[in-house]
């Protein structure tokens, strides 16, 4: 439920690619991008990590409403900050993000604060067992968001207002990054009043000792995340300095097509990681860990080859202009690189477990390094190709130390050469479809019934016991 609660608003967001395409040039798609990517960023430092160490402290500690207070203090105190020295300094990070109005960065802020402040009653609603409240404020917010974006960009250009005072909103005016951001502020905005109930159970609290544990866990969480941003986005930013708007507006385009996967990676860990909490007491565990690691695996590659079978098809519906398409030899490397993502995200649990949150950071600082120096060796030679070699590099290595440092903190029994096997075998007929038979949608049927045939092959015995509970 919470995994659907993620994926439905997700796949709306997603469905506005067709209206980004449609609307903006590929400079403004690229500048909406790199929007986003400095929300991302801040989203991440204001969090201080409190989501991830709240289930945790939640479940260890008998003074439950204790860990609500502590952990929404923290960022509270965090966000009155930010916001006062951002909208401080306002005008002069306006200069420096390249924006040309300064209310987008005003926005930026003030939408940033107010996500912030979502993030513990959320929780709340997650760790008390109310999966359809959360699933419907999180329909609600992308919803509007949806519904004011399109009004923004494809309604309201082809309307006559005569409001001079309207200085956003009359015939000819150019839509782009503010109106997006600001339906964005709208939708935040709203989590907000329907998160009331949750806010009325919340004081603000202070205790020296739990402020500290609390931070010891999730600062490392945090900075995890800002380096994890980082494996995610820099790419982006990087192509947009190095090679210019309109090649960033063709690159950020295609690489939504390879949002499935992160739409199955984020249900996936929605609903994993307080199981993985939940049941890290049982005395088979570890076969759990490794049953569900292999099952996020078989699925996620049959993912891959679906989407590569009609990849046309999607790219049809969601770049409406023709120069976008022409990213779309990125979408197979980054399909297989946000693979590699969630294996990584599913080898993170061992220090989760063991309270070695550090080394999760330092995996993750050492990635971010990795992404920055593989994107400035592979973009000059591959172009914005490279950009998406770097993030299949990136993860996979990431990947490859987790399980290696996992093995020596926390042991579980992967098997590696199913896994190996089902990558290798996925990825090649991927590689096959996308390059020899693009477009011919009856030999990429038989490639897609083939793989099927073989996972089954594989696996059949292990899905007749999963379906039978």
């Amino acid at each position: 439920m919470y995994g659907l609660a993620a994926v439905l608003p997700r796949v709306i967001t997603f469905i506005l690619t067709a209206v980004f395409t449609t609307a903006l040039t590929t400079k403004g798609f690229s500048d909406q991008t790199n929007w986003f990517i400095y929300a991302a960023f801040i989203n991440a430092f204001l969090s201080m990590g409190m989501e991830t160490s709240f289930f945790r402290f939640y479940n260890l500690e008998e003074n439950k409403s204790s860990i609500i207070h502590h952990s929404f203090s923290i960022i509270l105190v965090n966000t009155v900050a930010f916001s006062a020295l951002g909208l401080l300094f306002a005008a002069t990070i306006t200069k420096w993000s390249g924006f040309d109005d300064q209310n987008v960065i005003k926005i930026l802020i003030l939408t940033t604060v107010l996500d912030a402040w979502a993030i513990i009653p959320l929780a709340i609603i997650r760790v008390t067992h109310r999966p359809w409240k959360y699933l419907l404020i999180k329909c609600i917010n992308v919803v509007v968001y949806f519904i004011l974006t399109f009004i923004f960009l494809i309604y309201l250009p082809k309307q006559t207002l005569p409001f001079s005072w309207a200085k956003y909103f009359y015939t000819g005016y150019s839509p782009g990054v503010f109106h997006i951001v600001l339906a964005n502020f709208v939708a935040s905005a709203l989590t907000i009043l329907l998160l009331v109930k949750e806010f009325r159970s919340i004081r603000f609290s202070f205790d020296k000792d739990i402020w500290h544990r609390m931070l010891q866990y999730g600062l490392p969480i945090m900075i995890g995340g800002i380096a994890f941003i980082v494996n995610e986005n820099f790419d982006k930013l990087y192509i947009s300095q190095v090679l210019g708007s309109d090649i960033n507006g063709i690159y950020s385009a295609s690489y939504r097509l390879g949002v499935f996967m992160t739409l199955y990676i984020t249900a996936f860990r929605l609903g994993a990681e307080p199981f993985f909490f939940n049941v890290a007491k049982d005395a088979d565990a570890k076969t759990k860990y490794k049953t569900v690691m292999h099952w996020f695996i078989l699925l996620g590659s049959l993912l891959m080859v679906a989407v590569m079978i009609f990849i046309d098809v999607i790219a049809d519906i969601l770049l409406r202009q023709q120069e976008y398409k022409q990213g779309l030899i990125i979408v197979p490397i980054l399909l297989l690189a946000n693979l590699f993502s969630g294996i990584y995200i599913n080898l993170s649990i061992w220090y989760k477990l063991t309270n070695r949150t550090s080394m999760g950071m330092y995996i993750s600082i050492f990635g971010a390094m990795l992404t920055i120096v593989s994107l400035m060796i592979f973009v000059p030679i591959f172009g914005y190709i490279g950009g998406a070699y770097a993030t299949l590099f990136t993860y996979s290595f990431m990947a490859v130390i987790s399980y290696l440092l996992g093995k020596k903190y926390y042991p579980v029994p992967y098997d590696l050469w199913k896994a190996g096997w089902i990558i290798g075998v996925s990825s090649a007929l991927s590689f096959v479809s996308f390059h020899l038979f693009r477009g011919n949608y009856l030999l990429n049927s038989i490639i897609f019934i083939g793989y099927v045939g073989f996972l089954w092959k594989m696996e059949g015995e292990g899905l007749k016991r999963l379906m039978r509970g």
